[in-house]
């Protein structure tokens, strides 16, 4: 099933198979997303989920697998944050009318304010992983952990020493921890007022320093 598989970055061209893509395989699955009902259906899609799924896109260092059809099975969207990025989006995150969206992200935003990567590692700029995502018929064959690979691999391409992500899921997690990212902080579900169904457990903040970029 996996011969002929390719990775690509992703493009503008590709932006609108990369958003079917989510609506097919993350925007429903996700833990935090499923537990409000951001989309209440396999397929749907959420407008304030879609805007920053593209916001991310635009910085142009996400990678995606196709197969053989050229059929998009799996992505990993990245970006940069910079000292002061995850403030900002929260304070826009207020004019939001999405009150599902602001719940996830308000968690999000305040888990990350708690630790400030940029002065423990003296860094002034992140390669962030945002979103992983792959097929369900392709799951369980090491894709995921391959999109991150690629995706630390576009890190040392734009010299950022630190890569960085936040694991809703317990298959993310194991992924990450696997390919030596480091758990900083973490908020069980069982702290917090959503119903965050098994096997998923928490939210954790991982990173990994890059010893080979200077």
């Amino acid at each position: 099933m996996l011969d002929n598989i390719e990775f690509t970055l992703i493009k503008p061209i590709h932006y609108d198979d990369v958003i079917e893509h989510l609506k097919e395989n993350f925007f429903y699955d996700e833990p935090l997303n499923h537990a409000v009902g951001l989309c209440r259906i396999k397929g749907e899609s959420n407008p304030e989920l879609e805007k920053h799924s593209l916001a991310t896109l635009s910085d142009g260092v996400s990678i995606a697998i196709r197969n053989s059809k050229g059929e998009i099975i799996g992505v990993c969207l990245n970006g940069f944050l910079h000292p002061g990025d995850i403030l900002k989006a929260k304070e826009t995150l207020e004019s939001c009318q999405d009150e599902r969206f602001k719940k996830i992200f308000n968690l999000l935003y305040d888990t990350n304010l708690k630790v400030d990567l940029f002065e423990i590692l003296k860094v002034d700029r992140i390669f962030e992983y945002r979103i992983l995502s792959v097929d369900k018929a392709y799951r369980g064959q090491g894709l995921a952990k391959k999109l991150i690979q690629k995706s630390e691999d576009m890190a040392r391409k734009y010299h950022c020493k630190v890569v960085k992500g936040d694991a809703t899921a317990v298959g993310s997690l194991k992924v990450c921890l696997s390919l030596g990212l480091k758990l900083i902080h973490e908020v069980p579900y069982s702290d917090i007022d959503l119903d965050v169904e098994p096997p998923h457990e928490k939210l954790a903040i991982l990173y990994k320093v890059l010893d080979d970029v200077d």
